[in-house]
């Protein structure tokens, strides 16, 4: 049977980040990265005008307690008191319509002023021990375009598998057609890395 919501166990800090629930008053920040055509080039949406920011924002504040599959957790990241990005954990898929979500995916998005200094690795780390962690997950995947190859190697660094490569699956801005790159990690590679 379906659990009810699981409030993870927020904040959570890591050596120089700290990961909580969005709030309101993130809009700015997050608006200042997400409105980037750059920040956005490869994610299922484009840069935010005023009113998708607020959509946006809306969702995020409101994802505290995922339960069901397409409910997702969405996680603010600090550095030293300023918002750098944010990370969403979805769940996607569960072994029955009675049972708990057993896969969620992973998503990300940072700004591009602190691109290059580890942040987007060390926060997602943390989201993967949290995911495992809190819920009864056995896998956690990623799916992202290809040509996005720092996203495909923050995947690597967390250990995942790449797994598919889908070809035009997706359509793109430009009314074409984008393929899709799938990693994913099961939880006995999460404990067994975690053992060694």
């Amino acid at each position: 049977m379906t659990p009810g919501p699981i409030t993870p166990p927020l904040p959570l800090r890591t050596e120089r980040l700290l990961l909580r629930t969005v709030v309101a008053e993130d809009r700015a920040a997050i608006g200042a990265y997400c409105a980037d055509p750059e920040v956005t080039r490869y994610l299922p949406f484009p840069a935010l005008d005023d009113q998708a920011l607020t959509q946006r924002v809306d969702r995020l504040v409101a994802a505290t307690a995922p339960a069901a599959v397409g409910e997702f957790l969405a996680l603010a990241v600090e550095h030293e008191g300023v918002l750098v990005g944010d990370l969403m954990l979805r769940f996607s898929a569960a072994h029955g319509p009675d049972e708990a979500p057993s896969i969620a995916e992973l998503g990300w998005v940072f700004g591009p002023g602190y691109a290059g200094r580890g942040f987007a690795t060390e926060a997602a780390r943390a989201l993967v021990d949290l995911a495992f962690s809190t819920y009864p997950l056995h896998r956690l995947m990623a799916q992202l375009d290809p040509r996005n190859t720092r996203s495909a190697a923050l995947c690597e660094r967390l250990g995942m598998t790449h797994e598919a490569h889908t070809r035009e699956d997706y359509p793109d801005r430009e009314g074409g057609w984008s393929d899709t790159a799938v990693y994913g990690l099961l939880r006995r590679e999460w404990e067994s890395g975690r053992a060694g």
